[in-house]
């Protein structure tokens, strides 16, 4: 092992070595708020993200997993799934679906939320959180509607 250098600020233990350890200490002590020099491009340039998004997408989660429930009865009441890429699964088996689902819906989530400071077309792609929101709420109550509206066996 090399003599220490003089003057040298850094301690001799490596702080990246536990994750969990710097989990948490990043959790309640954060640095980057905002980007450290004006002209920063990179996709994620801070370990801070607003609150109202981490509401749209507990809201989005939850929604997504109503909508999974709601599309499994309407399916067992005689609906057919439009999508064609999910249509095997909500015939097989439900918990795939769900699980799948619910999967690719959250690393969507994650996603949008990471690249949420970005800009494109003139808005933060944070913005997207909030369509994708209303486009749930939209579906959630169309399948409430059609729930409601089928003759049920």
């Amino acid at each position: 092992m090399p003599a220490p250098i003089p003057n040298e600020r850094r301690a001799r233990t490596d702080r990246r070595r536990s994750v969990l350890r710097a989990l948490w200490h990043g959790n309640f002590k954060r640095r980057r708020i905002a980007p450290r020099r004006t002209l920063e491009r990179h996709a994620v340039v801070t370990d801070w993200f607003h609150a109202q998004w981490l509401g749209a997408a507990i809201l989005i989660l939850l929604l997504c997993t109503t909508d999974a429930v709601l599309t499994l009865l309407l399916v067992n009441h005689g609906a057919v799934e439009l999508n064609p890429l999910m249509d095997p699964f909500v015939r097989g088996s439900g918990h795939a679906f769900a699980l799948l689902k619910f999967g690719l819906t959250a690393g969507g989530v994650v996603l949008l939320t990471l690249l949420g400071r970005l800009r494109i077309f003139g808005q933060t792609v944070g913005y997207v959180l909030y369509v994708v929101l209303a486009g749930y709420v939209v579906l959630v109550g169309y399948e409430l509607f059609l729930l409601r509206n089928i003759p049920i066996d």
